[in-house]
């Protein structure tokens, strides 16, 4: 009903996927507070592929953890699809996160004594998918990465980027609204990020919204936006034409 409505709205369809204003997030360390974000306004619109860049400390991992609804904001607004998630309980959230946004990180994070396809199908089980519903998801989720004919091999029967690969369908096999990558191509060599990078966009290609953490510019170059952070303010805001990932 409500995607229904979305569809026959132009306004609807026209408004930012993420939408953030004067987001601020501080820690306490002691005696100090840190000023992990400050003041942060930026939209992001469905079907965009966003890079986000910064030295350590300047806000990008807040950013992102605020994104995906890891962490709360101590002031701003923060709206995703339109729904102001910040005065959400946890067990919203919780859900939230379950049907709206996937995670891909740097460590891959799969159970090491489950297949690829029960890593898959995880993310289903939360969402109360039936057993026969989540095989035949988990496996067009691996066939989109290209590892339908891996679905019975372990992780330690991998290699790093096939794991990864692994990774990516199950933040995809919901079928999220954004999907958040935290240096995904950080525990890998050259070529191997390169073919992810080159799978990245071919899901953005298919209008997957994909926000992605990275410290490096070789990684970045394949967005189509890059926003740069430092000491927790948004400095710049780069649109950019992409780099192809051979």
């Amino acid at each position: 009903m409500d995607s229904d409505r979305a569809q026959s709205d132009p306004a609807a369809v026209a408004a930012p996927l993420v939408a953030v204003e004067a987001l601020t997030r501080r820690y306490r360390m002691g005696p100090q507070t840190v000023h992990a974000l400050e003041g942060v306004t930026v939209a992001i619109h469905r079907g965009e592929f966003v890079a986000v860049m910064g030295p350590s400390g300047s806000g990008k991992s807040t950013f992102m953890n605020l994104l995906g609804c890891l962490d709360r904001p101590d002031a701003g607004q923060y709206r995703l699809n339109g729904r102001e998630v910040a005065g959400l309980s946890s067990d919203a959230l919780a859900a939230l996160r379950n049907r709206s946004i996937g995670f891909v990180f740097q460590s891959f994070n799969l159970l090491p004594r489950q297949t690829a396809l029960a890593n898959v199908a995880l993310p289903m089980v939360y969402a109360a998918v039936g057993h026969g519903q989540r095989e035949e998801r988990a496996l067009a989720a691996l066939e989109a990465v290209g590892l339908r004919g891996r679905a019975g091999h372990r992780p330690t029967q991998l290699s790093g980027g096939q794991q990864q690969r692994v990774a990516i369908a199950r933040a995809l096999v919901n079928e999220p609204l954004l999907l958040l990558a935290d240096e995904p191509t950080g525990a890998l060599d050259t070529a191997t990020s390169i073919e992810i990078m080159a799978l990245f966009q071919r899901l953005n290609r298919r209008g997957i919204t994909i926000v992605l953490v990275t410290h490096e510019p070789e990684v970045a170059r394949f967005a189509g936006r890059v926003l740069h952070f430092r000491d927790g303010c948004l400095t710049a805001d780069l649109v950019q034409a992409p780099e192809a990932a051979a």
